[in-house]
Parts: structure tokens; sequence; C-alpha cells
């Protein structure tokens, strides 16, 4: 089977994202600088040979993914399994807020504890990696031969990339996570390969429209 290539890409900034403030699965849509990450992305990606561009259901996921999807000139086709993790009541609040009001749940969460769920409701990260990758075969064994965009949340890029290196889910992060980069695996059945990583080249300052209002 000849291999998928995939453009993975995380979405546009949200307020949320500029407060560190969790977001998880509330629906937190893009502020200005994400919109403009989007369309950036967008005209970074218009010369590709995209089959099909796939999303996150939640708005800010599913609005940065039309602005690749409208110069291919497909539709976005959403799909839960690309959701950012589940971090229960944790979700709403700044990094700040859980560590003073939870600080047991919050060293549990800063070790990575592979099986730990944020109470009422929050996902483990066995079960993101579970729900990742589960999601990603599912996508990618549709297009052999082909390439397709997925655009999705931190979490989830951070969990493809530990799929595609090998690393475990508690292992230390030693790579970034922009938002609005582009990454790009292969996929075969046997797997991920990591192509490339953190491309925001598109989001220079230099390269912004000059008119373009932040």
């Amino acid at each position: 089977m000849e291999a998928t290539r995939i453009i993975a890409v995380r979405h546009g900034e949200t307020s949320w994202n500029v407060d560190s403030r969790i977001q998880g699965q509330t629906d937190i849509g893009l502020n200005d600088t994400g919109r403009w990450q989007a369309r950036r992305v967008g005209e970074a990606l218009a010369g590709e040979d995209i089959k099909a561009v796939y999303s996150s259901d939640l708005g800010r996921a599913h609005e940065t993914a039309q602005e690749i999807a409208g110069p291919a000139g497909i539709p976005v086709v959403a799909d839960e399994g690309l959701r950012e993790r589940s971090f229960g009541m944790f979700e709403g609040k700044t990094f700040t807020e859980i560590h003073e009001t939870w600080p047991d749940q919050a060293q549990n969460w800063r070790k990575r504890i592979p099986d730990w769920q944020p109470p009422e409701g929050g996902e483990s990260l066995l079960e993101l990696r579970a729900r990742v990758t589960r999601t990603m075969h599912e996508l990618a064994a549709r297009h052999p031969g082909e390439q397709i965009v997925v655009v999705a949340h931190g979490g989830v890029l951070d969990t493809l990339y530990r799929i595609a290196t090998g690393q475990e889910v508690n292992s230390p992060r030693t790579w970034e996570l922009p938002n609005g980069a582009i990454n790009r695996l292969l996929w075969t059945p046997e797997g991920f390969t990591l192509v490339g990583w953190s491309d925001t080249q598109h989001l220079d300052d230099e390269a912004a429209d000059e008119n373009t209002s932040f």
C-alpha cells in the first residue's frame, strides 16, 4: 500500500490561549490573530495537492480548516475523534487557578501520570492516545497515495508526535506546538513517520500583508 501524506495543523490562536486558560473540549472561537493565522495557513497550502481536509468539530479547529479547504475547493469533514483532550473541571481555568485550587490534582497533571483523569469527566493520556491512534489510522487509511490535511489541537498533535517518534505519553516534551504551525507525516499500515515539524515560516511578520489587522 502506498503511503498517505499527512499535513497536521494546530488551530489558530484563541483568547483562551492568550490567557493560558484550559480549553479542552469547550468550544472557543478564534481571536483576530487566530483568524489571521488560519488565513496564512490556507495561503501557504494553496498550491498543495490536497484530497481531503479533516477537522475537529470544535469551532477553533473547524474555522482554521475552512481556510485550507476553501482554496482546494473541497469540504471540511468534521470528526469528533480529533477533539482536544477532555479536561473535566479544569476547563475554563487558568494554569495558576488550577494549581491554587487543586494542588494535588495539578501535581498529577504536571507529572503526566498516564492513567490519571482530570475530575468530572476528564480523559487520561492513555485514553487520548488510543483515540488519536484509532482516528488517525482510520482517516489515513482512506487515502493511500494521496495527501490529506488534519486540523486539530495541541494535545492531539502532541500525541501524534509521540506516536510517530515512539515516545511514551509521560515522556518530557522537547518539541513545539505553535498555533497555526504546519507539520508533516507519512502513514502506512505499519504506523506513522515524522517528515517535518513546527513549520511557521508562513507566520513570519515579514510575510504578513502590511494591511492585516491583528
